[in-house]
């Protein structure tokens, strides 16, 4: 479950973060994850739910926006949805040549004090 590990530098980096800025708190924090990026958005939230506890981040709050994924047809150029890496093309069913969303895993935004 690399989830947890992940979750576990969210909260290294928010603590960094405030040190460097000299803050004693952690706000909000916001955190993307897209359907493609091979974190499963519910364990991460899950395990960031159970570290966040006595760390900076205890009284924070928690937004985890999920991306959908998205390709780009090699044959018909046509944008669509993919849950799956391996999806095909809805219009002409081959598979996409350019994954344009989906992929982030990222902190967007930290708000301290």
């Amino acid at each position: 479950m690399h989830e947890f590990s992940m979750a576990l530098e969210v909260i290294n980096l928010a603590r960094r973060e405030a040190e460097k800025n000299m803050a004693a708190t952690v706000q909000e924090i916001t955190i993307e994850v897209g359907d493609l990026s091979g974190v499963e958005a519910d364990a991460f939230e899950s395990a960031l739910g159970l570290l966040v506890k006595d760390s900076i981040l205890c009284n924070a709050i928690l937004t985890i926006v999920r991306t959908a994924g998205k390709g780009i047809c090699i044959a018909c150029n046509h944008e669509f949805e993919m849950v799956q890496r391996m999806a095909t093309c809805p219009i002409c069913h081959c598979f996409p040549s350019k994954i344009s969303g989906g992929e982030e895993f990222r902190v967007v935004s930290l708000v301290v004090e």
